[in-house]
C-alpha cells in the first residue's frame, strides 16, 4: 500500500483538487498525499474498488499531478521535442502528432528525477508529471530549456482517469471519437460539450482514458461519468494495488534519483535512436552510465516477487539469498495483496543474477525468514487497446 504523508506543523497547508467537495460528499476517506487532500478509499472499500475497475470502470481523481505545455519559441513542435531530448533518454522527435510516450527526466549520475508522459499536440508538447515532483520539474525545464522554449504550467486544469474494460463504452456516450483511439493516442477532444485533452492510457494495466479538463468543469464532468451505473469512484488505495499488479513503478518508491532506467527495467522506453549507434545517441544527463548499462547490463534489477504464503511483504522489507545468511541482497520497494490474483505480490531490487523467474529467496518479516520467488511482471496481463 501507499505510504501516505505525515502532515506536520512545519509543512505548508494541504491543497485540494477541484473534485475535493465531490469526494467528501461521496464518502471519501481523505488523507494527505503529495501535498494534497486526497481520497484513499470510498464507502465501497479498497477491495471492491480494485475488482470493480478490473471488471467494469473506475473513476480516479489525479488532478494533483502536474500538467505542463512546452512550446518552442520557433513555433515548431520538432524544436520543442529536440529541446526536451536534452533532459530525457527517449526519442521525443519521433512522437507523432496525436500520440504520447513514456519518459524519464534523468540526472548526471543516470538516476531518475521523475517519470512523465509526453504528448505531441501538433503545435506543442503536453507533459504530465508526478505531483510531488512538479515544482522541481518545472524549475528543471526552465533552467535547461527556457532559452528555446516557453514552459507553461496548466494549473487551471484538473485530471481524471476512467479505467477498466467498460471505460470506452462509458466515455463514447459523451464523445464518439474516443472509440477509434488506440493505446497512447492523445489530443484535444470535446466531451459532453467540454473542451478536454484525452489520452488512451492509465496507471492500472486496464484499457482506459486520462482526461485533462478545465478545473471549472471537472466536477460536472465527474458527476456525469459517475451517473453511469458501470462507474464507481476509486481512491488511492485501489490505485496502488492496481498499478502494483500491473508491474508499474511509483516514483519515490520503485524509482528515484538512485535508480537508473536500466536498473528499473525501463530500458524498453529508450528507443534505438538515443542509444549508441543511433541518430541522436546520448546527449541527456547520465548518458554514459545509462548507455553502458544498456550494452553491458546493470548490476541490479527491479524484479517481480511472489511470496509463497499468504502474508504480504511491504516496502522496505529486507531480502536475503537463504534462510540463514546475514548479508542483505536487496529490498522490497512496493508490496501488498493483489486482489485480482488473490495472493500477495511485490517488487524490489535484487542483484541481476536473481533475474531468472522462480529464483528462490527470502524476506525477513518480524524476525522470520519467509520464502519468495522471483516472478515475471505484470502479475495481471494488461488489456491496452493496441
Amino acid at each position: 500500500m501507499l505510504a501516505y504523508d505525515d502532515q506536520s506543523s512545519l509543512q505548508p497547508p494541504l491543497k485540494r483538487t477541484p473534485l475535493h467537495a465531490l469526494h467528501v460528499a461521496g464518502g471519501g476517506k481523505i488523507v494527505p498525499f503529495a501535498g494534497y487532500e486526497m481520497p484513499v478509499q470510498f464507502s465501497t472499500g479498497v477491495l471492491r474498488e480494485h475488482l470493480h475497475t478490473r471488471s467494469s470502470a473506475g473513476l480516479f481523481d489525479v488532478s494533483h499531478m502536474g500538467q505542463i505545455a512546452l512550446r518552442s519559441k520557433s513555433g515548431k513542435v520538432a524544436d520543442a521535442a529536440l529541446a526536451l531530448e536534452r533532459l530525457v533518454p527517449q526519442d521525443i522527435l519521433a512522437v507523432a502528432p496525436g500520440r504520447q510516450r513514456y519518459a524519464q527526466f534523468t540526472n548526471e549520475s543516470g538516476g531518475i528525477l521523475d517519470d512523465l508522459m509526453v504528448a505531441n499536440f501538433g503545435s506543442h508538447l503536453f507533459l504530465v508529471v508526478n505531483a510531488a515532483c512538479k515544482a522541481a520539474d518545472e524549475a528543471h525545464l526552465r533552467a535547461s530549456l527556457e532559452d528555446v522554449c516557453v514552459i507553461e504550467p496548466l494549473s487551471d486544469r484538473a485530471l481524471i482517469a476512467l479505467q477498466g474494460p467498460k471505460a470506452q463504452s462509458v466515455l463514447a456516450e459523451l464523445c464518439s471519437e474516443v472509440a477509434a483511439m488506440r493505446f497512447m493516442d492523445a489530443g484535444p477532444r470535446r466531451i459532453d460539450g467540454i473542451d478536454c485533452f484525452v489520452s488512451r492510457s492509465g496507471y492500472t494495466g486496464e484499457d482506459g482514458f486520462e482526461i485533462s479538463v478545465p478545473a471549472e468543469h471537472a466536477e460536472s464532468l465527474a458527476k456525469i461519468l459517475l451517473a453511469n451505473t458501470d462507474v464507481l469512484p476509486i481512491g488511492l488505495g485501489a490505485r496502488d494495488s492496481l498499478r502494483l499488479e500491473a508491474g508499474l513503478c511509483l516514483y519515490g518508491h520503485d524509482i528515484d534519483t538512485s535508480t537508473t532506467p536500466v536498473e528499473a527495467a525501463l530500458e524498453w522506453s529508450i528507443q534505438k535512436s538515443r542509444r549508441r549507434g543511433g541518430a541522436r545517441a546520448g546527449g541527456f544527463p547520465g548518458a554514459d552510465r545509462i548507455l553502458d548499462q544498456l550494452e553491458r547490463g546493470a548490476p541490479r534489477r527491479r524484479l517481480g516477487l511472489k511470496p509463497e504464503g499468504r502474508a504480504p511483504v511491504r516496502e522496505g522489507t529486507s531480502l536475503f539469498a537463504d534462510e540463514t545468511s546475514s548479508e542483505q541482497i536487496g529490498a522490497v520497494t512496493s508490496g501488498g495483496f493483489g486482489p485480482s490474483v488473490n495472493a500477495p505480490v511485490a517488487m524490489g531490487y535484487l542483484p541481476s543474477s536473481f533475474a531468472t523467474p522462480d529464483s528462490p529467496l527470502f524476506a525477513e518479516l518480524r524476525g522470520q525468514r519467509l520464502p519468495l520467488r522471483v516472478a515475471p511482471m505484470p502479475f495481471v496481463a494488461n488489456t491496452y487497446k493496441r
